[in-house]
């Protein structure tokens, strides 16, 4: 009998795991599918709602549609604490899996992050062809490539911070409760609904050590034309990318057997 190559068991693997995941992501209770497209934009609304409000008392306006400027930040950064959410308990969600030798328990970190991917793409182009029909401006990216390469760093940059988050949540359960907590500080530090050129300069200094608002202001500056990516620095992004993705697979290989004997 011919021996499969590992590539080949690799992608068989995180097949099976997409699959299986996807079909829990979606089928949690009878409106479990309702609920994974409709709560982001449910979500989206109420903050634009609220940046409404807060115009028509406070004066001013955009030089740019609001709403496809909250859409363009709001999906990706919702993808990014997806994954690391899925992360805190994904190694011992798929325990029984471990005794198979061709599944790792990384394959499953990854196979989630797919999952999220899979899903913010679809959400994504739900709001494209909602906005074309409504003829809402500015809906189409004003540079395709580079937003479609924010999107895909920022996943890879979420998988790394994952496979660390999986690791240490594994042996100290308050990793999974602080990342749960510090998610929901960083939609507020991110430069998600709000543009960092709109903001005092020692603000932005302040914001700008948070490796995300880079990310957004980079999405956001490409999706935009009235928007730029000034304040974005590749180095940066690209430190915050390789660093935490070294020691999360350095700990990984380190702890494996451990991870799977826990």
């Amino acid at each position: 009998m011919k021996q499969r190559k590992p590539t080949f068991i690799f992608i068989s693997v995180i097949k099976a795991l997409f699959l299986r995941e996807l079909d829990t992501r979606i089928s949690a209770g009878r409106t479990g599918l309702f609920w994974t497209f409709f709560e982001p934009f449910f979500q989206i609304f109420v903050l634009i709602s609220i940046h409404a409000a807060i115009r028509e008392y406070g004066g001013g306006q955009s030089s740019f549609n609001y709403v496809v400027f909250m859409a363009s930040g709001f999906i990706p950064f919702n993808m990014f604490r997806a994954i690391l959410n899925s992360s805190i308990g994904a190694f011992q969600a798929n325990k029984g899996l471990f005794s198979y030798k061709q599944v790792k328990p990384i394959d499953t970190i990854i196979a989630r992050a797919l999952v999220e991917l899979f899903l913010s793409v679809i959400i994504v182009m739900m709001f494209l062809a909602i906005g074309l029909f409504f003829h809402v401006g500015d809906v189409l990216p004003n540079n395709i490539p580079m937003v479609f390469l924010g999107y895909i760093w920022l996943w890879i940059f979420s998988v790394a911070f994952a496979i660390l988050i999986a690791v240490g949540n594994t042996f100290f359960i308050s990793v999974g409760k602080t990342v749960s907590i510090s998610t929901f500080g960083l939609l507020l530090f991110s430069a998600v609904f709000y543009p960092l050129i709109s903001l005092p300069p020692t603000v932005q200094d302040v914001l700008l050590y948070n490796p995300l608002t880079h990310f957004m202001e980079m999405i956001h500056g490409f999706y935009l034309e009235a928007l730029d990516d000034r304040f974005v620095n590749y180095y940066y992004m690209l430190l915050w990318t390789i660093l935490p993705l070294f020691m999360g697979l350095w700990f990984y290989r380190m702890l494996e057997r451990r991870i799977v004997s826990e």
